[in-house]
């Protein structure tokens, strides 16, 4: 399976991903042998530490498309920004500084505070919503405030959203109360993707392939495939399908294999 990665921080030294281009080529390699034929390149923006303003992360995509050609790398990059919350948000848009996950505008890489949902993070959303904007939750599974309350993601997404899974997170790279909960998002049917959210080769690595035999083996090949399916449909600007989403509250305890010795 050819795989699409719309969350990852391989571009070179913008962010606390990918430090210099040998790192970021090497990286490159790495998502090739996932199997990862493209990636959407969403460094932070606006998150209070780093802005990556969209000329900017344009310009670099493209020379950095270069020097992946140069070095023989299989690999398509695209420019796309991981943009944090704030109230500034809709100004960025409305300037013009804001990069999409696909071209017509239609989808946005919208990342929460790690340490919860703010208040005004519904009307934002609505907002976008208004506008024609469809967010795509970065890791909901990874934010404290989803930890403690998982169907208020529900919530969101019967609002419009979509949301990104990290395939890390599904592997246990963040505990097993992360891994739990990114299991129960995609059994109500609230993941709509998986993505990397690669920063370096310790615990932020690609790990794409892997997350997809695991779901595979924990659900059917069809879910799998309906995941990669969704990246596409996103990089494309095509509608995703949200009519079977659940309440996390209404799933079924999923039983434990029991092994007897005899």
């Amino acid at each position: 399976m050819d795989l699409i990665d719309l969350h990852c921080h391989i571009l070179p030294g913008v962010d606390d991903g990918a430090k210099d281009l040998p790192m970021a080529l090497d990286m490159a390699r790495e998502a090739v042998k996932q199997g990862i034929t493209h990636i959407l390149l969403t460094p932070h923006h606006m998150d209070g530490m780093y802005t990556n303003h969209k000329k900017d992360v344009i310009q670099k995509t493209t020379n950095f498309q270069n020097e992946l050609n140069a070095a023989g790398i299989p690999l398509t990059v695209f420019p796309g920004q991981e943009v944090h919350l704030t109230g500034e948000l809709l100004q960025a848009i409305d300037d013009d500084d804001i990069l999409f996950m696909d071209e017509g505008g239609k989808y946005l890489l919208l990342e929460l505070p790690h340490s919860g949902i703010p208040e005004y993070t519904e009307t934002v959303v609505f907002e976008l919503i208004a506008r024609g904007i469809t967010p795509v939750l970065a890791h909901p599974e990874r934010n404290h405030g989803f930890q403690k309350e998982p169907d208020r993601l529900y919530d969101f997404v019967e609002m419009g959203c979509l949301t990104q899974l990290t395939s890390s997170s599904y592997l246990g790279v963040f505990g097993d109360h992360v891994e739990r909960l990114t299991q129960k998002f995609i059994d109500a049917n609230l993941g709509f993707i998986f993505a990397s959210d690669a920063h370096n080769f310790e615990g932020r690595r690609f790990l794409m392939a892997d997350a997809f035999r695991k779901l595979t083996k924990e659900t059917t090949e069809r879910r799998a495939e309906l995941l990669n399916y969704n990246a596409r449909s996103i990089v494309n600007g095509d509608s995703i399908d949200t009519t079977d989403i659940m309440h996390v509250s209404s799933l079924k305890k999923r039983k434990k294999k029991r092994f007897w010795l005899f």
